[in-house]
């Protein structure tokens, strides 16, 4: 018996001490959990948040706690990794175990979204963190703030685009005053060129006139030389008649001699 007993206490103090090292092994694993979550909030505190982010993912390799994720958002948001932020957000909201986490969580989401620009899904945003935790004096403020700059944002995209028409109309109407400058200049150059049309057949018409006036002028002293010529021979001929008559009136008193020649 006392062997069995030996035997039987000996196994039962087997058992004992793994199952004492078994819980042992837990309480270690939940400690680092618990201490990488105090070493990130350590660090956030301190806005090393590179830091924090580091052991906050790491906690949540571990178990990947709403919490964890909520603090890893944080710390994003702090390094205007807006769009990460958003993703660990939504997860915190996804695994979120009360509707405080999840107010806290939308509350952030909507900060993140508000800071990317996004106005409108910010709104959504603040009304859902309102509807888990409505009497959020913060988050209603957000809201009301988030309202008004999407309202200054809406005027100023219609500023911009009547600007942008008015801007369009000028030009356009630039351009048909141009258009209309350019068709009188059309115009005058064809009235120039009809006023020209004319002076060039006039300068025609005298050109032709004046060759005329050349020729006939050059026919009148041809006529007129011929003219001259024609008188010159009858005066020839009246001289030549008058020497005839007088010779035969010489001839007439000499009797018809010859007379001598003197020497």
């Amino acid at each position: 018996m006392m062997k069995t007993t030996d035997t039987t206490f000996l196994f039962g103090r087997k058992y004992f001490l793994l199952l004492f090292m078994g819980l042992i092994s837990l309480s270690t694993n939940a400690q680092s959990e618990h201490e990488l979550l105090r070493s990130g909030d350590a660090s956030y505190s301190a806005g090393e948040y590179s830091k924090a982010e580091e052991a906050y993912r790491k906690a949540i390799e571990k178990e990947g706690k709403s919490q964890a994720k909520y603090n890893l958002g944080n710390s994003l948001f702090e390094q205007e990794r807006y769009e990460e932020a958003l993703e660990q957000y939504q997860a915190a909201i996804n695994s979120a175990p009360n509707d405080k986490t999840k107010s806290q969580a939308y509350h952030n989401l909507g900060n993140s979204l508000f800071n990317n620009q996004k106005l409108k899904e910010s709104l959504e945003a603040y009304k859902q963190a309102l509807r888990y935790n409505p009497d959020d004096l913060e988050t209603k403020h957000n809201l009301s703030y988030a309202k008004q700059m999407l309202k200054q944002q809406q005027q100023q995209q219609q500023q911009q685009q009547q600007q942008q028409e008015q801007q369009e109309g000028e030009e356009s109407d630039e351009e048909k005053e141009n258009q209309e400058d350019q068709e009188p200049q059309e115009g005058e150059q064809q009235e120039q060129q009809e006023d020209q049309e004319p002076q060039e057949q006039q300068q025609k018409d005298q050109e032709q006139q004046d060759e005329i006036d050349n020729e006939n002028e050059s026919e009148s002293t041809e006529e007129k030389q011929d003219l001259d010529k024609e008188d010159a021979r009858k005066l020839l001929e009246i001289a030549e008649n008058e020497e005839k008559k007088v010779q035969e009136k010489m001839r007439k008193v000499s009797g018809g001699k010859k007379r001598k020649k003197d020497w």
